[in-house]
């Protein structure tokens, strides 16, 4: 069973928001002839690595609201040129909303169990609410109503 990381996104308003961060950074990344690689650099190296990378994801907590996911491809540790450990989490650039529910702040990550991650919202698994705008899902899941 995959097991998933939860993190807040410091930044993006909206899923729009952090769709267009990750494009601008592959952009850059095109522009200096690098590969177009998208990931989320972290001091800390998840200890259950082996059952995240390439099977889990990473779900991100916008403004207060779980509201999407990225596939975790790999997780790469490196030194930095400061001499401090860190790592990548290599990310698929694909931004798949899930069923929004609210998530008070919190520091760092927290592990997600297969069975607690929310559902993607897609037009098999969702119906409408899939096509409701982001805003829309997002009130209504601060109400309860989702």
């Amino acid at each position: 069973m995959a097991l998933h990381l939860l993190k807040l996104a410091v930044g993006p308003a909206s899923i729009g928001d952090l769709e267009a961060n990750i494009a601008r950074r592959r952009a850059e990344m095109i522009g200096l002839g690098q590969e177009p690689r998208t990931f989320h650099t972290t001091r800390m190296v998840p200890k259950r690595k082996g059952e995240i990378a390439g099977k889990g994801s990473i779900y991100w907590v916008i403004k207060g609201t779980l509201l999407c996911r990225q596939a975790i491809i790999a997780i790469e540790p490196f030194t930095g040129t400061d001499g401090i450990g860190r790592c990548h989490l290599v990310l698929d650039p694909e931004v798949r909303p899930v069923t929004p529910r609210p998530c008070r702040p919190f520091q760092g990550w927290r592990y997600l169990t297969q069975r607690d991650a929310p559902r993607d919202l897609d037009a098999a698994t969702a119906g409408d609410l899939g096509e409701m705008p982001e805003t829309l899902r997002r009130e209504l899941a601060s109400l309860g109503l989702i």
